[in-house]
């Protein structure tokens, strides 16, 4: 896979992450509003810091094992307003997570960059299946993977432990036969 990565969807562009986008990185997974949606707790900028270098490191790696995205609205790649990541697990297929900044929930960026990605992981990553885990409480993404045409397939009890507590994730999945980019 070519590195970097530059995929452009309807709305968003999907980009590699670079130092300079640490302030809006820390003020998606520094923000509590956005990490309680989210299997971890909200981190520090020097946490921030350690994420960006190691998603940096990472998609340099041969093979890549992550397409972990900064997610830029068009017409502005310098901002950050979200993330979008399938890590690849198991044969075939990758698990995918999301997030928006608050401040820019309702605009269609995770929608689009989830279709986006998805998009790109069965086209151009062959993969087979991508599946997503997600809060049962959060009933936003619940309803945006569902528009794009995942199926639910059951709940993972206990899954992440955030906030100071053990949640379920319900789990959904779509497989490459299945996606037709809603």
């Amino acid at each position: 896979m070519p590195y970097p990565i530059r995929i452009v969807g309807d709305k968003v562009v999907l980009r590699e992450f670079t130092p300079a986008d640490l302030d809006d990185v820390l003020g998606i997974i520094g923000d509590d509003r956005v990490t309680q949606w989210l299997s971890f707790d909200s981190r520090s900028r020097d946490e921030a810091t350690a994420m960006i270098k190691g998603t940096i490191e990472r998609a340099q790696q041969d093979p890549r094992t992550e397409f972990y995205l900064a997610v830029t609205a068009h017409g502005n790649e310098d901002r950050v307003v979200g993330f979008v990541r399938i890590g690849l697990a198991g044969v075939k297929a990758g698990k995918l997570g999301y997030a928006t900044a608050a401040g820019e929930w309702g605009r269609g960026y995770a929608t689009d960059a989830a279709r986006t990605l998805t998009t790109y992981a069965f086209q151009e990553l062959g993969l087979h299946r991508v599946s997503a885990a997600i809060g049962p409480e959060n009933t936003a993404s619940i309803a945006m993977v569902e528009r794009l045409g995942f199926a639910k397939e059951g709940i993972l009890r206990d899954h992440v432990f955030t906030n100071g507590t053990w949640r379920d994730s319900v789990l959904y999945s779509v497989l490459a036969h299945e996606w037709h980019a809603q």
